[in-house]
């Protein structure tokens, strides 16, 4: 299928051939129609992918931060590796689309194959034949709506929630700030309502195209005088809201609302403009300042977006997903009028021309359609068109592999590392996602054989000799099961199972395949943790304690949802595995206490866990979200036979012995990640088995459930 991106560095717009993204539960697949280009938002996107990396730096301080963060708790390099695969990373454009139904996911009750639906969300309603969209992004069209209208549905939320937040009665005085297609939008919602309008620009053809909507007044500041125009409008009052829809580099907007608002006005800003409170012009007329977010309640909210999660309808009126509907009613009842905003209709393939018009538009401007085939075109498959012959460089057969899941994790480091192995003889020989743009990128980069939708051609493809699995965690232990069931060889990012029984399973299916199983504890292959294992392999009992600060910044991220796992079960077993390669023996006793969930506290992750061992060996894991992201992530103090070891964040680290101190830094943080991989294909290679036994495996996962069940009793547990 077809899809448009764009280059984040280039700013050129561009039509891939990818596969059709998956069908997920909770959602539904949509064979487009049309998509709306908004020429405001789209075009902003392209002006920011042009500028320097300085530039758009200072255009996004939050991502700065996030890289800092990132630099302090995992590693410069760790750091440099997400950023680089975010800015190589096309850009999946378009967020607002109407067209039918071709398959409905599970737990989706309200629609069914062949309805007519409009769509909204970045990264769902792209300019794509095909998409994948969450129900709550998803909203039936009426017989009296045309697709074309449907498409405006996003736009038309995202005026609407700026209406609603100014919170208007009956015979209110509204002015809209800029007449973009949004300010147009928004002045024709707002006449709909029985609302008396003005509208305010320095365009004078967009003020003419505004009065043919039925606006009561029109301001052109660049020729009338907007105060006294103001005046004579609402009796020397002011308006009661002023909604700024207008986009802009000052404060201007806002100060001009300012000056129309009447006493105890609201000022409601959905633009991006320069926002300089001017506190003693507020506090004269005790104005309110508010803020739209987007298309309403729910925005930004992945419970609701993703996990399908309404709000009740008594608590929260309109949502996002009911702002969607509202726009298309009044579409339906002929109350607003939505031909006349069509500036163009584009087929997909001419895409690059309708932005070329966009960049430089020849008059007025306003939504840009693109329309799709009618003939449903579901590519599940794709052949990577070779640039050149693929070389091996190194004698004997090539390791092929399969990936499957091309998240953060899999982009920023497996695929890294997966380069650094002194094995050169490996390839990435197909890729596997639920996207098509980043396995398509990932598999151009690689010269991958194929890319994919569908995992099980992964599985079933004997070229394969190592499946990765980077998916989401409740994935993992189906995978597995299967891939081992085909006798493949499969590496699976941790963990392998979510509870008892998925662990049950993912254990008999290992006993009886012909395949290993490789599990990505990565910390017991680095410099520091080989030569602790050999310093104190004698030692019995020994103390440990593994400190672990993380002040997690995406307090919304998936890897919280306990369906995934939490953040106990999905990433302290790395630390377990840690131990239980140290100490070398069995858990007998665990104890887990917690930081209580409230206030500034919005996961159970800040925890102490006391692990006793059969040996009478004891370890503690101190994991805090609590601190300071600029204090380096991970600390290990390691006590027995008469030495003591201090790892730093696998990059510093001393050995104590009782007559000297030995200084076991290293230039680089060293997390084991490449060392992994090397032993995992070392292992295919020549035959050698795993290196976890399958009672490793069991043994960390059975102590991980053990933490999460004290935890949840408050009481220790025996295993």
């Amino acid at each position: 299928m077809k899809q448009v991106f764009q280059n984040p560095k280039s700013g050129k717009t561009k039509i891939e051939e990818i596969t059709s993204p998956t069908l997920k539960s909770g959602g539904v697949l949509v064979k487009n129609n049309f998509s709306l280009i908004s020429p405001g938002t789209e075009r902003g996107i392209i002006e920011l992918s042009k500028k320097g990396l300085v530039q758009k730096a200072k255009e996004r301080p939050d991502y700065v931060q996030k890289f800092f963060m990132l630099a302090k708790t995992k590693g410069i390099m760790a750091a440099w590796q997400v950023a680089k695969s975010k800015l190589e990373s096309d850009i999946a454009l378009g967020y607002s689309s109407s067209g039918e139904i071709i398959e409905v996911g599970n737990n989706v009750e309200e629609f069914k194959t062949g309805d007519r639906v409009a769509c909204a969300g970045q990264n769902y309603a792209s300019h794509a034949e095909i998409i994948y969209v969450p129900k709550n992004l998803c909203v039936k069209i009426s017989k009296n709506v045309s697709d074309e209208e449907a498409a405006f549905v996003t736009l038309g939320a995202i005026a609407m929630q700026g209406i609603r937040r100014a919170e208007l009665s009956a015979g209110e005085k509204v002015a809209v700030v800029g007449l973009g297609l949004l300010g147009q939008l928004a002045a024709r919602i707002l006449k709909a309502y029985g609302h008396s309008v003005v509208v305010i620009d320095i365009d004078s053809k967009k003020i003419e195209f505004a009065k043919g909507s039925g606006t009561d007044l029109a301001i052109n500041l660049n020729e009338d005088d907007y105060k006294n125009a103001i005046e004579k409008f609402t009796d020397g009052k002011g308006v009661d809201a002023a909604l700024i829809y207008a986009a802009s580099k000052d404060d201007a907007p806002l100060k001009l609302a300012v000056d129309i608002c009447r006493d105890k006005g609201r000022i409601v800003q959905i633009g991006n403009i320069l926002t300089n409170i001017p506190w003693r012009d507020f506090y004269k007329k005790e104005l309110d300042y508010r803020a739209s977010c987007s298309y309403g309640p729910g925005r930004y909210d992945p419970d609701y977006e993703e996990g399908g999660k309404d709000y009740p309808f008594g608590y929260v009126r309109w949502t996002e997903k009911r702002n969607m509907e509202e726009f298309l009613r009044l579409v339906a009842d002929k109350r607003i009028r939505i031909g006349d905003l069509i500036s163009g209709v584009f087929p997909i393939e001419e895409a690059e021309k309708a932005y070329e018009l966009i960049a430089a538009p020849k008059g007025l401007l306003y939504g840009i359609l693109l329309s799709y085939p009618k003939k449903e075109k579901k590519t599940d498959f794709l052949k990577i068109e070779k640039t050149g012959e693929i070389k091996s460089a190194a004698v004997g057969r090539t390791i092929n592999i399969g990936i499957i899941g091309l998240g953060s994790f899999a982009t920023s480091t497996i695929l890294p590392h997966l380069k650094e192995v002194k094995d050169k003889n490996v390839r990435l020989y197909a890729v596997c996602n639920s996207t098509g743009q980043k396995a398509k990128e990932i598999g151009g980069k690689w010269g991958s054989e194929y890319i994919t939708n569908d995992y099980h051609r992964i599985i079933n493809d004997k070229n394969i000799d190592l499946i990765i699995c980077a998916t989401r965690h409740s994935s993992h232990s189906k995978i597995i099961k299967e891939a081992l069931s085909a006798n493949k060889n499969i590496y699976v990012e941790k963990p392998v199972a979510l509870d008892k029984s998925e662990l049950k399973e993912v254990m008999e299916a290992a006993k009886k395949s012909g395949g290993r199983l490789f599990v990505g504890f990565n910390r017991r292959f680095s410099k520091h943790f080989i030569k602790a294992k050999k310093e104190f392999s004698s030692a019995a009992p020994m103390m440990i304690m593994y400190r672990v600060n993380y002040p997690f910044s995406e307090k919304n991220h998936w890897s919280y949802d306990l369906k995934e796992g939490g953040r106990i079960i999905g990433e302290d077993c790395h630390f377990i595995d840690a131990f239980q390669f140290l100490i070398g023996s069995r858990p007998r006793r665990i104890y887990t206490s917690a930081v209580p969930v409230g206030k500034e506290v919005a996961h159970d992750e800040n925890i102490i866990v006391n692990i006793e061992y059969e040996n009478n060996s004891l370890a503690v894991i101190f994991y805090s979200a609590l601190g300071s992201f600029r204090l380096p992530k991970e600390y290990i103090e390691i006590y027995g036979g008469g030495k003591s070891m201090v790892i730093d964040n696998f990059k510093g680290g001393k050995l104590f012995y009782s007559d000297k101190t030995e200084n076991i830094g290293l230039w680089h943080q060293d997390k084991g990640y490449t060392n992994e991989l090397e032993i995992f294909i070392d292992a295919i290679r020549n035959g050698k088995p795993s290196p976890f036994t399958l009672q490793e495996i069991s043994d960390v996962h059975s102590t991980i459930f053990k933490v999460a069940e004290s935890l949840k009793t408050g009481q220790a547990t025996e295993m």
